[in-house]
């Protein structure tokens, strides 16, 4: 058995993981806007920005994190 202790995870997961959460939050700050109230309608809430390229957008990132857990680490191999 090697010093190195064996993880499920190596650096290149951590770091695929980190830029799909950076992407998820991208896409749910292009969901934020102006809001309606009772005495003003506010037509921005059905922009393409938040209704169509944001959900795409936290999609995305959604599916990379996917990749990012499921991605099987490298083995390397030891010389004995």
């Amino acid at each position: 058995m090697s010093d190195k202790q064996k993880f499920a995870f190596d650096k290149v997961n951590f770091i695929l993981l980190a830029i799909g959460m950076a992407i998820v939050i991208i896409g749910f700050l292009l969901m934020t806007g102006p809001t309606s109230s009772e005495t003003s309608f506010e037509p921005d809430i059905f922009s393409v920005r938040r209704i169509k390229v944001a959900p795409v957008v936290c999609l995305f990132g959604f599916l990379s994190m996917i990749y990012a857990v499921l991605r099987k680490p490298k083995t390397q191999k030891t010389e004995e």
